[in-house]
């Protein structure tokens, strides 16, 4: 069997790496167009903040690792055409701009996602950068050398991470949000109140509810709000999100209204010899079981693995996702899983939420932090829907454990009581977990009481 990649990040690499592990005899060709594969974009904050001192480390394979595993690699290659009725696709090699046709019999669509570029009047200033690439954050590394004030448009992962980046490299630090609140996706009104305190504390300077209609050029930019408002900046990274990479297959494969490709179970398109994963593609959402565009490597590299697996029959689903994420910003983890309470009402949920803040271990250790978590539920059903959690402690691993409750559609009753570990060094003798979780099912009882 023939198998050609388009495009190789995350899924692509994964693809290719469980294809020719368990099918060595399949005949497995890449074409992309970049000089580089596998890149983690997540990463670009930890190396603008000094943390991580080399930007290639961010690269967890390269093309001499996929030929290593018998594929036939051809990068800085574009794929121009995909004609999926006769199996064919035109490419173009970018060095010798020859241009070539190709075939398949299975066709594994990895291409994922583009930055954003939102309709502001001065995007094309050369002092505004745009965040996702190596390239992209080479420039922005070697911009921010040369500006000590820095304005950052768009307050969601990637903004938040640099804001605090560049807090901690000295600079002057704008965020400008067009929302009410900072990472709107992924945490509830009080935890961003308490991130924003955090950036405050830092210097950052956090403007909300300021949509940006154009920036314009001088000594210094200025970045005019539609609320009327003025703010400079020597340079201006705008983080405003991503939208898939899917303009080949634009008519081919069903795709959603916002141009990612629809998936089955199986990882396969609508048309059943093209299968799709990562950036370029749909999740399922467990938490509201709908069909959603949440671009997540984690999510890339199991669809890109499960591609791999299902091109050769619907061997094993796609088991979706709760889009389970971690940060940390200056000392303090937050992490989160699921729907926020504002997303689960938007979803038509009859949802609640408690708010646990307490020390995650006992007081009569030698320290200890603490710990606020927001859980969501469903009243109705009382399925577990979400949660948040900020600390000093490490909490990531406890967001995977929620993940795992919604995951296996787990109620407050399960979670309150499920067997957890205690050791002072770790926590209470009820976990956390164990304890917002009874405060869930105290505010339900006390519902039935009124």
């Amino acid at each position: 069997m023939k198998v050609i990649v388009v495009g190789c990040t995350h899924a692509g690499t994964a693809a290719v790496e469980q294809i020719l592990t368990k099918h060595p005899e399949t005949e497995v060709t890449v074409y992309e167009r970049d000089d580089n594969i596998a890149f983690l974009s997540c990463g670009i904050a930890l190396y603008l903040g000094r943390i991580v001192n080399r930007l290639e480390d961010m690269f967890y394979a390269d093309p001499t690792t996929l030929e290593g595993y018998g594929a036939e690699v051809h990068m800085k290659h574009n794929v121009l055409k995909i004609d999926s009725k006769n199996k064919k696709i035109v490419v173009q090699d970018l060095q010798t701009q020859e241009i070539f046709e190709d075939t398949y019999d299975k066709l594994i669509m990895t291409t994922g996602s583009e930055v954003g570029v939102p309709p502001i009047k001065g995007m094309d200033n050369s002092r505004v950068l745009l965040c996702k690439s190596y390239a992209q954050a080479k420039k922005i590394y070697e911009s921010a050398l040369n500006y000590p004030s820095i304005a950052i448009v768009g307050a969601g992962y990637v903004g938040v991470e640099l804001a605090e980046s560049y807090a901690n490299t000295v600079h002057e630090v704008s965020l400008i949000q067009s929302r009410d609140q900072i990472l709107n996706n992924y945490v509830d009104d009080g935890l961003s109140e308490e991130i924003i305190d955090k950036l405050k504390e830092h210097d950052v300077k956090v403007h909300l509810g300021e949509r940006v209609a154009a920036i314009e050029d001088g000594e210094q930019l200025t970045i005019k709000t539609k609320a009327g408002h003025d703010y400079k900046a020597d340079l201006v990274i705008v983080c405003t999100g991503f939208f898939a990479n899917t303009d080949l297959l634009r008519g081919q494969v069903q795709m959603d209204g916002y141009g990612a490709i629809i998936i089955n179970d199986y990882m396969q398109t609508s048309n059943p010899d093209i299968y799709a994963g990562g950036d370029s593609c749909v999740v399922k959402f467990n938490p509201t079981g709908e069909m959603r565009y949440i671009p997540l490597a984690s999510s890339a590299v199991r669809q890109g693995t499960l591609a791999g697996i299902n091109i050769f029959g619907n061997i094993r689903k796609y088991m979706g996702t709760q889009a389970t994420t971690a940060m940390e910003i200056f000392g303090y983890t937050l992490a989160e899983t699921g729907l926020t309470y504002k997303k689960a009402i938007a979803n038509g949920i009859n949802a609640d939420y408690v708010v646990y803040k307490d020390y995650y271990r006992p007081n009569y250790m030698p320290t200890t932090d603490m710990l606020t978590i927001y859980l969501v539920y469903d009243k109705d059903n009382r399925k577990v829907l979400g949660a948040q959690l900020f600390s000093k402690h490490e909490v990531a691993q406890s967001a995977n454990a929620v993940s795992i409750c919604i995951q296996n559609n787990n109620t407050i009753d399960d979670l309150a009581y499920v067997d957890m570990l205690f050791q002072p060094n770790y926590d209470n003798p009820l976990n956390y977990l164990n304890l917002v979780a009874q405060m869930a099912i105290d505010k339900e009882d006390e519902a039935v009481k009124e």
